[in-house]
């Protein structure tokens, strides 16, 4: 009995060791997927030891171009080329080095053939490779203007299209280097080039004025669109991977309340064998009083068991204890998102008014909590003395109101505020002051998007001269604010 009992003890001891060893090996494989975020302190948890993990940035790598989107690129391009020179010659029926002009495309076509057979074209290409075939691009359009007219050809504004890809998606660096390339190729153009192709005997001559103006509007395209498109991809990049980590903090959230109904289930599955385990070895103790040894270790069996017993009594205890706040009142969330911040110096006054309607319960939502500390967090950092939190409601509104009594916002970002990774550092007079805190970044975008997601609406101002200090205006409608988990309407009054 005794033995099949600690079998039974051993099956989820198993389970467990292995479910942690799983989740544990899943975040050694996924470096990328389980970053640190700033302003999101993620908690390790081991037997017996909770490690608060350290902040940093949350930021993804440029991502890498498909070897196959190039070679889709080249091949484009060495189709318009050919139809372009069918057209001239066949159609305006000028004369044109129809064999150098081929030959070139030739030499396009067979590299890129010679590519889809060595690689897999789904493979993705290191920034330099990729660079590589854009500026091979750029030389081969270099060679066919010559052939063609040089700047005279009005097909010499394709050199912005390898530096327009580039700019989307390869490191600045390499984007600077592609367009120094293509303006020098522009500018060899300018002074070596054969005729341009035209009917008649005379050929077409362009003033260098014109020719002149023709490559300074080229060198200008290249870096006002490249940067242009860096500028709106990199945005873009931003946006993508400060949503990601929105997910990744409910995401995590759960897991966690996830574990904690896990948690449950083990300690009430494990009850009954350890508390077997305990009376048949009283029992054993018993009978075995004359055998002091074996009597101490089978001692020692019984106390450890009821030891086991007793963590399990504590884990239940704390899992019952959970679904009592399942859902809170307002002033309860407000203050147990103070509470973490009160011993930074700074002093927070909470302030909730009182009204004829009834006080809103809604439930412990994840994201409210995090969204409304996380805005806690930044007014602590920037106040100079102290911060607000003010409380009011009424049959239809609640209203969360976070002040300080810090600089405020700058008037460059008060209208960007929420975006991700925008920042705002100290000045020097607020560092030698005394106050240390962060920038507002990738966290109150997180907020933001958290608390909209609850039906809230965030607003960021400052106070009216002469006060100064930044504003937070949190609203929801109240039968959002009351609505449960699933979505349901809140509950009759």
């Amino acid at each position: 009995m005794l033995g099949s009992e600690l079998r039974h003890l051993a099956s989820w001891e198993g389970f467990i060791e292995a479910l942690c060893g799983k989740s544990q090996q899943a975040t050694n494989d996924r470096p990328d997927l389980s970053p640190q975020l700033r302003g999101i302190k993620f908690l390790i948890m081991t037997d017996a030891l909770i490690i608060d993990a350290p902040d940093t940035d949350y930021r993804h790598p440029r991502q890498r171009v498909r070897l196959d989107t190039i070679l889709r690129l080249r091949w484009l391009a060495a189709l318009g080329q050919l139809s372009a020179i069918f057209i001239v010659v066949q159609g305006l029926e000028f004369d044109l080095p129809v064999v150098p002009c081929l030959a070139v495309i030739s030499v396009s076509a067979l590299l890129n053939l010679g590519l889809q057979i060595a690689f897999n074209p789904m493979q993705l290409l290191e920034p330099a490779h990729a660079g590589g075939l854009l500026a091979l691009n750029i030389v081969e359009l270099t060679v066919l203007l010559y052939l063609t007219g040089g700047l005279e050809n009005p097909f010499s504004y394709m050199f912005l299209a390898p530096v327009l890809i580039s700019a989307t998606a390869l490191p600045i660096r390499l984007t600077i280097m592609l367009g120094l390339l293509a303006v020098a190729c522009a500018s060899a153009l300018f002074f070596m080039h054969l005729p341009l192709p035209w009917e008649g005997e005379e050929p077409l001559i362009f003033p260098p004025i014109y020719l002149f103006g023709v490559w300074l509007s080229i060198a200008l395209a290249i870096g006002v669109t490249s940067l242009y498109a860096f500028q709106v991809t990199e945005e873009a990049r931003k946006l993508s991977d400060a949503l990601a980590a929105t997910e990744l903090v409910l995401a995590r959230e759960q897991h966690l309340t996830q574990l904690d109904g896990l948690a449950a289930a083990a300690a009430h599955e494990l009850g009954t064998p350890l508390a077997t385990i305990v009376l048949i070895s009283r029992e054993l103790e018993r009978a075995l009083q004359d055998n002091s040894q074996v009597t101490s270790d089978i001692k020692t069996l019984r106390e450890q068991a009821q030891r086991c017993r007793d963590i399990l009594g504590k884990i239940t205890q704390l899992s019952s204890m959970g679904s009592m706040y399942d859902r809170m009142k307002l002033s309860t969330l407000i203050e147990e998102t103070v509470a973490p911040h009160r011993d930074f110096g700074v002093d927070i006054k909470v302030r909730v008014a009182v009204t004829a309607a009834k006080e809103p319960v809604g439930t412990r939502n994840p994201a409210i909590l995090y969204g409304v500390g996380n805005i806690l967090e930044n007014a602590v950092d920037f106040a100079r003395n102290t911060v607000e939190v003010n409380a009011w409601w009424n049959n239809d509104t609640i209203e969360i109101v976070v002040s300080d009594d810090g600089p405020g916002f700058a008037p460059d970002i008060l209208k960007r505020i929420g975006e991700p990774y925008l920042s705002r550092r100290r000045s020097a007079e607020d560092v030698q002051g005394g106050n240390q805190g962060g920038g507002l970044g990738l966290g109150v975008f997180i907020a933001r998007t958290l608390l909209e997601r609850t039906g809230a609406k965030v607003s960021f101002t400052n106070r009216t001269f002469p006060d100064h200090g930044a504003v937070v205006q949190i609203v929801w409608p109240r039968r959002r604010f009351e609505a449960s988990d699933d979505g349901g309407e809140a509950e009759p009054e």
